[in-house]
């Protein structure tokens, strides 16, 4: 595989940990990922639901459960290290000149379009941006409105496809429709990156997301033109994931028609894992009394079923009675728990194998 550039970062190996949020994805996975040559992520959504010892009040502990969280995994690595945060949430510019203040390598933002990421840098900050879109379109837009506002364009652009877990940037009905599939926006999109770095002089890879497996599915997706992938799901089940066992045991038990789409409170479809939660939301059995935090901006208590942090905090832990899990669409492929180093390897393997084979034909 080749370096991936971003923005002068030298990645040597093009694989992105995605962010999952509530507890998934901080230091602990994070740091594996880095030291193995990746960029690993940090997600702070939901992240004061985990550091709510620290004081009484959400926000604040959002904010010093994410420098704490930076902090750490700074400490188990010198690799190359994100945040992930979501343009919905209620304290996004917080989190943002947080992790800028903490100078993370890369934030990347999606769940939104980050409009005005660009106005969080500060004169001598060397932290990378980098949007998620889930088509050219918007890609096109935050370039324009970047470079017209700000003087500057994304550092590399993730593009998330429909077979993504978590919530998903496509009409329900777009999900299971070819035109929208990874593998044909990943050109749209590139096509555009490409466009703006021949007009401004800069280099912007695309990195795809969203239903990358294994090795040979890696090799597929650089060959139309992405500098990079972002996995998650292969990441969840891995020792260093910092969700529960139970968790993990709920992507390994999953089966292939346990995978669903769902209407989250955020007001965008998500794939999701079935539990009995979930079947209770679509019986009705559900309805948060109050809302607790008010952490995301899209959420209105008064006609969401349940409260999305408190659900997936409470899935987090191993507890599928009162939440659930997201998921990517190749869920049901997982079948044991491995070291993040054996998952690199793994990978590196399937990938030369699928290349050579290539090569063969």
């Amino acid at each position: 595989m080749k370096v991936l550039n971003i923005g002068g970062l030298k990645i040597q190996l093009p694989i992105i940990q995605g962010g999952m949020g509530v507890g998934v994805s901080l230091s602990g996975l994070a740091s594996a990922v880095a030291n193995e040559g990746g960029v690993g992520v940090i997600s702070p959504a939901g992240i004061g639901f985990l550091y709510k010892d620290f004081s009484s009040d959400y926000l604040k502990n959002c904010i010093h459960g994410l420098t704490t969280e930076i902090r750490k995994t700074r400490e188990k690595s010198k690799g190359v290290i994100g945040v992930n945060i979501m343009v919905a949430l209620s304290n996004y510019a917080d989190l943002v000149a947080t992790s800028v203040k903490e100078k993370v390598n890369i934030i990347f933002s999606g769940a939104g379009l980050p409009l005005d990421l660009p106005k969080f840098l500060t004169p001598n900050s060397e932290t990378k941006l980098v949007p998620i879109v889930s088509s050219a379109r918007a890609a096109a837009l935050i370039c324009n409105k970047w470079h017209a506002n700000y003087n500057y364009l994304p550092d590399a652009i993730v593009v998330e496809g429909p077979k993504a877990g978590g919530h998903l940037g496509f009409k329900v009905d777009q999900i299971f429709d070819e035109n929208f599939s990874l593998e044909k926006i990943i050109e749209e999109v590139v096509a555009v990156a490409n466009e703006f770095g021949v007009k401004y002089g800069k280099e912007i890879p695309v990195i795809a997301a969203g239903g990358i497996y294994n090795g040979e599915d890696i090799a597929k997706i650089l060959e139309k033109g992405a500098a990079g992938v972002q996995m998650g799901t292969r990441f969840v089940t891995t020792t260093e994931c910092d969700a529960s066992d139970g968790f993990k045991q709920a992507y390994i038990a999953a089966k292939e028609e346990d995978v669903r789409i769902i209407k989250s409170p955020v007001g965008m479809p998500g794939r999701a894992i079935s539990c009995s939660f979930l079947d209770d939301v679509d019986s009705g059995k559900r309805r948060p009394a109050v809302c607790p935090v008010n952490c995301v901006k899209t959420c209105d208590i008064a006609t969401a079923p349940y409260c999305i942090m408190a659900s997936l905090a409470s899935a987090l832990r191993g507890n599928f009675r009162n939440g659930y899990a997201f998921a990517g669409s190749n869920v049901w492929r997982t079948d044991k728990i491995i070291s993040v180093k054996e998952l690199f390897t793994t990978l590196l393997d399937e990938y030369k194998v699928a290349v050579k084979g290539k090569l063969a034909i």
